[in-house]
C-alpha cells in the first residue's frame, strides 16, 4: 500500500525485481534511480500502469520497492504493508 493505493505483494515483488534487473545491468550503462521508470518494462504488471499517468510515479515506485525489500511485508515489518493487524 502506497497512500490510497493498493497492490498485491506478488505484483510488489514484481515490480522490485524489474527495478532491481535494470539497476544491476552493465554498471556503465546503468541508469540513475531517479531517471529510471519501470513504466516502459513490458513485464510490469498491468495493476501498475494507472501510477505511470502520476507526476509522482517515480516516489510511488521507489517506496514500493523499498517495501518489498527482504520481504519484510510478510513478516510485518514495514508499516507500507496491508494487512498486518
Amino acid at each position: 500500500q502506497d497512500g490510497d493505493l493498493k497492490f498485491p505483494l506478488e505484483s510488489v515483488k514484481k515490480l522490485k525485481e524489474l527495478m532491481d534487473g535494470n539497476r544491476h545491468t552493465n554498471p556503465r550503462m546503468m541508469v540513475p534511480m531517479a531517471s529510471y521508470s519501470p513504466c516502459q518494462e513490458k513485464h510490469l504488471p498491468e495493476e501498475f500502469r494507472p501510477v505511470c499517468k502520476r507526476e509522482d510515479a517515480p516516489m510511488i515506485f521507489k517506496r514500493l520497492s523499498l517495501a518489498a525489500e527482504d520481504d519484510l511485508c510478510e513478516i510485518c515489518a514495514n508499516a507500507a504493508c496491508a494487512g498486518c493487524l
